[in-house]
């Protein structure tokens, strides 16, 4: 029994690991990109655009697969070991493609601003930029907190898939109970199902706590 809950405890050690470097690194990507989409420069708006329309309507297991095997066959690696390149590659595809979700989001966000907080920013000398980071941005993601906290939620979910190419987390971690208790099969779904659950549910909270406290109502 103490093998078993080392193991869980270990996937979900890897699960939390590839939730947190993915988060930080979606929220910038999907900042970027929604800056780009709403640039005065169209070329920066039409990147932007084809990377999301692109990225955001391909299975992330074929992200995925790119990453994992396309990058290094392009002699792009990461890490000394095979564990740290294949961490390493799973969060560049869960960043690459969650950041087109956020970046969508945050657009939604942005299109709320009232237009003439904008120009008064303008107005008074702020270049378009400053009004972004400063006027814009701001209010945009205290708008859009709640779809935020479910897209989140779902790349919780989606970090699943980094278990199969080589990661160590609880999906990985649940077959490997299996292979070794296999007549406990059920309750190692459902404990796999209640650690999801679980992490699933205090980031729902944390999300309520931040609407309670910063969203704004229009």
């Amino acid at each position: 029994m103490n093998t078993l809950i080392q193991t869980f405890l270990s996937g979900t050690w890897g699960t939390l690991s590839l939730f947190g470097v993915t988060l930080i690194g979606c929220l910038i990507g999907g900042t970027l990109l929604a800056a780009m989409r709403v640039s005065p420069i169209p070329v920066l708006r039409g990147a932007s655009a084809a990377y999301v329309n692109v990225v955001r309507n391909t299975p992330l297991t074929l992200v995925m697969f790119f990453c994992v095997f396309g990058l290094p066959y392009l002699d792009i690696r990461f890490g000394s070991t095979a564990a740290m390149n294949s961490f390493v590659l799973a969060n560049i595809a869960l960043i690459a493609y969650t950041s087109c979700f956020v970046a969508e989001t945050l657009r939604s966000g942005i299109a709320t601003v009232p237009v003439g907080q904008a120009e008064a920013a303008r107005a008074i000398g702020l270049s378009f930029t400053q009004v972004l980071s400063f006027i814009v941005l701001p209010q945009a993601f205290r708008t859009v907190l709640p779809p935020l906290g479910s897209v989140i939620i779902a790349m919780l979910k989606n970090t699943s898939i980094a278990s199969a190419f080589n990661n160590r987390e609880l999906i990985s971690a649940m077959r490997g109970a299996i292979e070794v208790r296999g007549d406990i099969v059920i309750p190692l779904l459902l404990a796999t199902a209640l650690v999801y659950l679980a992490l699933a549910l205090v980031i729902g909270r944390v999300f309520d706590l931040l609407e309670r406290k910063l969203v704004i109502l229009r």
